[in-house]
Order: structure tokens, then C-alpha cells, then sequence
């Protein structure tokens, strides 16, 4: 299976700025690893700690406000409750209020990618992110922690087992940049603690376990955790630092796949790159985890994918819009939003499709 996902195949973030669901949807079905897309811009519901929380004891979504909270007297309240589900997958699964896409994705034809995925708010994010009425993050509540580690596992599980009905090349790759903050010295939850919990969490998965993060971590600690597809936002580095090609080598030589998020989705990156410059960049990182590797780069294009960068539901460069009323700037950051999201995953598959005829690895 993970020799059909790599060969420089194409996928993207969950995540779309996107307020019309078949558009979002076409535009996945154009990568050769579609996945159903999450809108956060047309409808709360698709905000990634909405939509794989809500049903978590002690969670409280407040759709008015839009904000995600957490109750602790209310965790044990529900807790009694939940356990009596806590064996029945089902109990788990994505329902139709949940997503504006998930269902309509899986009414499309799917069996003639060589993969699909999905993607679900890893547990670290979600322990981080919400707080309780202390404005605590939840992680740092040891029943509350160890509770949704297992829940967001089986929201996996859940997951692939639906997937795997329109494509047997399937696999959910967990958003996990909370990661970033078990390194910081404020937390009271640590990179060393965060390893253990990972390392036992994935091994609990089916394979291919995936692993995405927009932001950078060491290498040696994410290639660690028993995953073995890794997908890294790349286009920020200059260069690819020697320990994170050891690592990244290491991991190839284990049968991992990179992910790697080469094409920038921010318009005053992305308007002075071209598919040729993007191309330049990606053999450049292939070509360091080559050298320390000691292997062939057409060994490590083989074990690859190309991705944009991140998801895009603010441009951070929207200077023309000073020129409008207040009351459009919204309505006019969306179209833009869309539109470079557009054009960054036609770069990503310009770039893959070039490279795939320069390392001969069309099927």
C-alpha cells in the first residue's frame, strides 16, 4: 500500500477556505490523494476543534459565540455515560451535522485514486487548545488526557474503516502541531511525556499512520513515534538542516513516506515562485536527505508526496483591501483566500507532474 502513495503523488491540507462544499470537493478530486474537506469559513461545524470534539464529556461548543469549552464538573457528570459507549465504534463516527463534506465526499467515485485520506485534530492540539473554567488547557488533566488519546483513536479508526469502504489505499493522518508546545519550558506537559503517549496512541492505529504538522518540530522526536507517513510544511526552510535529513533519511530507509508542503499558500510567496523554481527547491531538500542518507534521490522521490505548504483561511497579504469598504473585506479575503488556494494546488500538481517525468515514475 504505501508504495502506491508515494511515487510524488499529490494531496493537501484538510482544510479549505471554501464556502461551496462541491467546489471544495472538485477541487480535492484533482489531487491523486484526495481527501473530503473540512469548510471552518461556511459553517462552524467544520472547525477542527468543533468537529472532532463535541461529543467529548465536559464539552461545551458555543455555536452563538463560536468558541469550544470545557466544564470539568460536567466531564464527570457525562462520564458515566460515555463509558457505557465507549466500546461501540460507532458511538464515534462523523455524523452528517458534523461535517458539510465528509458524507457528500464518499458519494463520489473513489476507487480510481491510488489512495484516499482523511484527517482528524490530533489529541495534543485539542489538550492545548481548549481550556477548562480555569483557563487551563485540558491536556494538563490527567483523567481528562488519558481519556482523549482513546477518543480521538477511535474517531480514527472510525474513520478509516468508512474510507477503506471506496478505497483499500486509504489512511487519516493526524493534525498535530500541538506538538510544538509539550518543547515550550511554560507547559507542564512535556516533549518526553508527549513521546510516551504518542509512541503507545499510534501503536494502537492500523497502518499507514500519518502524522501532519504546519510548523517545525525536531525531526528525531516526530520520526520516533511509529508513524510512517510524515507530512511537514517545507517551504519555510532555507535549507534542510543536517539532523532533520539524517532523521528524514532514517525514516525513509524504515519504509516511511514524506510529505512534503512545498508550495506556499500565502500570495506574497506564492506570486514570485513558478513551477520551476518550486521544483528547484523540492530537489534541493530531496537532494541533502540523499547525501546524509547515502542513497539514491530517486529512492527518496519514490517515497514521496507533494503538498502546499498549509491551508489558507487568512492571506496575510491583503493590502489591496484598504481600498474597500469595511463591510466587503470579508466578503472579498474569501474569494482571494479560494482563489490562491486554487492556484497553490495547480502548482502542486505542475510540480509533481514534471518531477514524476524527470525521476520516470509514472506507472
Amino acid at each position: 500500500m504505501l508504495k502506491s502513495l508515494g511515487k510524488l503523488n499529490t494531496t493537501s491540507m484538510g482544510i479549505l477556505p471554501h464556502l461551496d462544499e462541491d467546489r471544495a470537493i472538485d477541487l480535492s478530486l484533482k489531487l491523486d490523494i484526495p481527501f473530503w474537506p473540512q469548510l471552518p469559513l461556511k459553517d462552524f461545524i467544520d472547525d477542527m476543534w468543533v468537529q472532532f470534539s463535541r461529543r467529548f464529556p465536559g464539552i461545551i461548543v458555543d455555536f452563538s459565540e463560536k468558541k469550544v469549552r470545557f466544564d470539568t464538573k460536567k466531564f464527570y457528570r457525562e462520564f458515566e455515560e460515555y463509558s457505557l459507549h465507549i466500546d461501540e465504534l460507532d458511538f464515534f463516527e462523523i455524523k452528517k451535522e458534523d461535517s458539510t463534506t465528509f458524507h457528500k465526499f464518499l458519494q463520489r467515485d473513489l476507487s480510481i485514486y491510488p489512495g484516499i485520506r482523511g484527517q482528524v485534530n490530533g489529541p495534543l492540539n485539542l489538550g492545548f487548545r481548549i481550556l477548562d473554567e480555569e483557563n487551563r488547557p485540558i491536556i494538563y488533566h490527567d483523567d481528562v488526557r488519558e481519556l482523549l488519546f482513546d477518543y480521538v483513536k477511535k474517531k480514527i479508526i472510525w474513520q478509516i474503516n468508512k474510507l477503506k469502504k471506496k478505497n483499500k489505499n486509504c489512511f487519516v493522518w493526524i493534525d498535530e502541531p500541538g506538538i510544538a508546545w509539550t518543547f515550550s519550558s511554560f507547559s507542564g506537559y512535556t516533549d518526553i511525556q508527549a513521546r510516551e503517549d504518542l509512541k503507545n496512541f499510534f501503536s494502537a492505529l492500523p497502518r499507514p499512520r500519518g502524522l501532519h504538522l504546519c510548523i517545525n518540530v525536531d525531526m528525531n522526536f516526530l520520526t520516533s513515534l511509529g508513524i510512517q507517513i510524515l507530512s511537514i510544511e517545507t517551504y519555510q526552510m532555507d535549507i534542510l538542516p543536517r539532523s532533520a535529513a539524517i532523521a528524514l533519511a532514517k525514516f525513509l530507509k524504515n519504509n516511511g513516506i514524506i510529505c512534503w508542503g512545498i508550495v506556499p499558500t500565502v500570495s506574497v510567496f506564492l506570486d514570485k515562485e513558478s513551477t520551476d523554481s518550486l521544483k528547484k527547491r523540492l530537489i534541493n531538500y530531496m537532494g541533502e536527505v540523499a547525501r546524509w542518507g547515502d542513497m539514491p534521490i530517486q529512492e527518496v522521490a519514490r517515497n514521496s508526496l507533494i503538498a502546499p505548504a498549509r491551508c489558507c483561511l487568512k492571506n496575510a497579504d491583503l493590502t489591496d483591501l484598504k481600498k474597500n469598504p469595511q463591510h466587503k473585506i470579508q466578503e472579498i479575503s474569501q474569494g482571494l483566500e479560494q482563489e490562491l488556494m486554487e492556484r497553490a494546488i495547480e502548482y502542486t500538481l505542475e510540480v509533481s507532474k514534471v518531477l514524476k517525468k524527470q525521476f520516470d515514475l509514472y506507472d
